[in-house]
């Protein structure tokens, strides 16, 4: 099947994929940070996309992309919309937003890689707030979200986001952040947006997080600043605005201080306001 390689610039191209603590909030003040000139652009942490979707819609990435996550269902999902979206719309075109036939889904075991794309999409789109979380089996256990809306996929903009992503020049992978200093050179600006460990305003850790991110990847996180420094690449990170993070990446960077609203948490959450932390060598 053959795709245009270029995207109509009025065209404006949304993350498909709902996830917390995503970013589409950043791109508001994304270009008030990232370099004037850059090489290849890197993201470990992918989740949503969104700092990815707005800089290369923009045509500020110019060279290679090199999209990355630990989440093996979250990278062949985007795989599967690089290579071949319509196999995914043909699936989630035929799925009802309903409590039953939600954990139906949940509790299916798809039998090759669309099916697996198409089931983690629906449950991503219909669960409680977006969440990823397992149980020790390794078994997606979020509650139904019931959300009202009966469209639940613009299926225009997963053709789009596929435009994009295809392009020759962006490469998808599997892999931990620790493993992408193989690919970072100097020039190069990575954007590092890793689930937050500690609790925002307190010294609690995250539940749903901790199993996915612990004390020690931050940790991990910092040394490869200090790597991506030393070779002189850009880098960008978000974190959780706490004294325990402003004390491990004191020195890494400068530091910046931004506020956003945030109303996860269920369905009579107030919106309030959330401060995050942003480091860079830029």
């Amino acid at each position: 099947m053959k795709k245009a390689n270029t995207i109509k610039k009025n065209y404006k191209i949304k993350p498909i994929i709902r996830w917390a603590g995503g970013k589409n909030w950043l791109t508001k003040y994304i270009e008030n940070f990232i370099p004037k000139d850059f090489n290849n652009y890197h993201e470990p942490f992918i989740g949503g996309a969104s700092i990815y979707i707005y800089l290369k819609s923009k045509g500020l990435i110019k060279q290679n992309s090199y999209l990355s996550d630990l989440n093996q269902e979250l990278i062949l999902t985007y795989k599967i919309i690089q290579n071949d979206p319509d196999s995914i719309i043909n699936i989630l075109n035929k799925l009802k937003n309903t409590k039953d036939f939600y954990y139906k889904i949940r509790k299916s075991k798809p039998k090759n890689d669309i099916e697996i794309a198409s089931r983690f999409l629906y449950l991503n789109k219909t669960s409680f707030n977006g969440l990823y979380r397992v149980n020790k089996k390794g078994e997606y256990n979020v509650p139904y979200g019931y959300r009202k809306s009966n469209n639940l996929f613009d299926f225009i903009n997963i053709k789009r986001l596929s435009l994009l992503l295809n392009d020759k020049k962006t490469y998808i992978f599997n892999t931990s952040f620790e493993e992408t200093i193989k690919n970072i050179k100097k020039r190069d600006l990575v954007f590092l947006d890793p689930p937050y460990t500690v609790a925002h305003g307190n010294n609690g850790f995250i539940e749903y997080n901790e199993l996915i991110f612990t004390w020690q990847h931050q940790i991990k996180l910092a040394d490869l600043i200090e790597k991506i420094n030393k070779i002189g690449a850009y880098y960008i990170m978000t974190n959780a605005a706490h004294s325990s993070i402003l004390k491990l990446f004191s020195g890494l960077g400068k530091k910046y201080d931004l506020e956003r609203f945030s109303s996860i948490g269920g369905k009579n959450a107030k919106r309030q306001k959330i401060k995050e932390y942003i480091f860079t060598n830029v």
